[in-house]
């Protein structure tokens, strides 16, 4: 199942030019795999020091991982937090040189009430921009991200 940006922007709290990713190609219970082209945007809302720093794709992962946890969650999507962030590797300095669109993959390794771990990984034109794993804390039902 595809979703466009505007479906996107249903799923997740972000707004605006923070609603970073493009499009999602497709999911399943495992994984989710979106793409996003707002990194070569000059106005982009994480530039800073002359560009978008590589560190920027965990914000487009994290966003790939919240449009997934809104999708398992059916018609009452839970909120929930980036807990944590491990083993990153930055295979590049900046996002903003890629001309390419970013293509975002995001396996959940697991998962409960609690929470979720996903491994995830940014690539342009199959060149490896970052990966690495982060835990997601989820929000007691009914409260909202604040």
């Amino acid at each position: 199942m595809a979703l466009d940006h505007a479906a996107i922007a249903r799923c997740i709290p972000h707004a605006g030019r923070m609603c970073l990713l493009h499009a999602v190609q497709g999911w399943d219970e495992g994984q989710i795999q979106a793409s996003a082209i707002s990194h070569r945007a000059p106005d982009h809302p994480l530039r800073s020091g002359g560009g978008l720093g590589v560190a920027a794709g965990i914000e487009y992962a994290a966003q790939a991982m919240a449009v997934h946890g809104s999708l398992l969650g059916g018609s009452v999507p839970r909120a929930g937090r980036l807990a944590s962030v491990r083993g990153v590797q930055c295979h590049v300095r900046w996002l903003d040189r890629e001309s390419d669109e970013l293509s975002i993959t995001a396996r959940r390794i697991s998962g409960d009430d609690a929470g979720m771990v996903y491994d995830f990984e940014i690539r342009a034109a199959g060149k490896l921009l970052l990966n690495g794993r982060a835990s997601v804390a989820l929000l007691p039902a009914g409260a909202g991200a604040a």
